[in-house]
C-alpha cells in the first residue's frame, strides 16, 4: 500500500493567503504608525534591517501582534543565544532568494568560469524558513527590548522640515494644485494638494510618497510596465501595490506612514484582485517597490549633495 505524501509546504501560497484574509477584513496593518523598541523596522538577530517581501510581512507582524521588540531571529540563533522559544508560540515565515548555476551536464557548478557561461544556465530559487520575535522567547539579553524613543510632535498642516527637504531634493517635478494626488506620465510629473490640506502632516508626505513612486516607473527611471494601465485593471491594481508598498518602505526612514487620498473598497480589491490571481505577485512587487524607494533615496541624496556643493 503506497503512503500518502505530505503536500508540500508552499511559502508563496501560505504567505499570500495570510495576507488576503487580512485585506477581506477591511485592513491594512502596514499603515499604523508603529515602532518597536525605538525601530520602524523590522531588525535581523544582529541588527541589520529587512528588505523587501520580509520587510513588509514583519512590519505587518509586528503590528498585528504588538511587538515591542523589532527582532526577529530563527530556533537556532535563539538557542545560540541560550533563549529558548516560550512554548505555544507560532512562527512568521519569511522568504529567503539565491540563484545555482548548472553545467551542460546537469551537475551543480557554482564555481564556474566566465569561459562556460554560455554552456551553463542559471537557476533562481526561493526557500522560506520561520523566524519567531524576540518577545516570543525567552532568556534573551535585555539588548534585544531597546527602550522605545517618544513619538515627535508635529504642528497640523505645517511642514515637518527633514521630509520636506527630502522630497524638495529629489529631481521629479511637483506641482502642488488642486484636491486630487496623481502622476501624469505624458508631462511627468506629480501633482499634489496643498500641505494645508492635511490636518496631519506626515499624509501629506505619505501621498507624496505614493506619487513618486508611480513616477520612477518612467522609462529614463526604473522602466517598470504592467501593460496598458486602465483605471481598475489588472495592470492598474500592480502599480498601485507597488506604489502603496514603496511608500511603506520610505516612510520607515522618514517617519510617515503610507495613506492615500482615497481608502475605500474599490482600493481594496485592487490588491485582492491581483493577490487571488497570482500568489507570486507580492514578492514581485515588493521587489519592485524597494527598488523604487532605493531610487528615491538616491535622488533625493543626489540633490542635495549636489545644493550642498553650490552653497560651498
Amino acid at each position: 500500500m503506497a503512503r500518502s505524501r505530505m503536500p508540500k509546504f508552499d511559502a508563496s501560497e501560505v504567505i499570500t493567503n495570510e495576507i488576503i484574509r487580512i485585506i477581506e477584513r477591511g485592513v491594512l496593518p502596514w499603515r499604523k504608525p508603529w515602532t518597536a523598541g525605538g525601530s520602524s523596522r523590522p531588525l535581523r538577530v544582529g541588527g541589520e534591517p529587512y528588505q523587501g517581501v520580509n520587510n513588509f510581512l514583519l512590519t505587518m507582524r509586528t503590528v498585528m501582534a504588538g511587538h515591542s521588540s523589532p527582532f526577529w531571529m530563527t530556533l537556532p540563533q535563539a538557542n545560540a543565544l541560550d533563549a529558548k522559544v516560550r512554548k505555544g508560540e507560532k512562527s512568521s515565515v519569511v522568504v529567503y532568494y539565491g540563484q545555482s548555476r548548472k553545467d551542460a551536464g546537469g551537475e551543480d557548478d557554482h564555481e564556474e568560469s566566465d569561459d562556460r557561461a554560455g554552456e551553463a544556465r542559471i537557476f533562481r530559487f526561493q526557500k522560506s524558513y520561520p523566524v519567531f520575535n524576540a518577545c516570543q522567547i525567552e532568556g534573551l539579553p535585555d539588548s534585544f527590548f531597546p527602550n522605545p524613543e517618544p513619538a515627535p510632535e508635529h504642528p497640523p498642516s505645517e511642514p515637518i522640515p527633514h521630509m520636506q527637504a527630502f522630497f524638495d531634493a529629489i529631481d521629479i517635478t511637483t506641482v502642488f494644485t488642486g484636491t486630487e494626488a496623481y502622476y501624469l506620465p505624458p508631462v511627468d510629473k506629480v501633482y499634489m494638494p496643498s500641505i494645508t490640506r492635511f490636518q496631519d502632516p506626515r499624509n501629506f508626505y505619505g501621498v507624496w510618497a505614493h506619487e513618486l513612486a508611480h513616477a520612477t516607473k518612467a522609462p529614463h527611471r526604473l522602466n517598470r510596465d504592467f501593460g496598458l494601465s486602465k483605471f481598475g485593471n489588472t495592470s492598474y491594481a500592480r502599480e498601485e501595490i507597488v506604489a502603496e508598498l514603496a511608500s511603506v518602505f520610505l516612510g520607515q526612514s522618514l517617519g510617515f506612514t503610507a495613506h492615500t487620498l482615497e481608502m475605500n473598497a474599490a482600493y481594496l480589491y485592487n490588491w485582492l484582485r491581483v493577490l487571488r490571481s497570482d500568489k507570486g505577485a507580492i514578492f514581485k512587487h515588493a521587489a519592485d517597490a524597494q527598488r523604487a524607494c532605493d531610487y528615491l533615496i538616491a535622488r533625493s541624496e543626489a540633490g542635495r549633495a549636489g545644493e550642498s556643493a553650490e552653497a560651498a
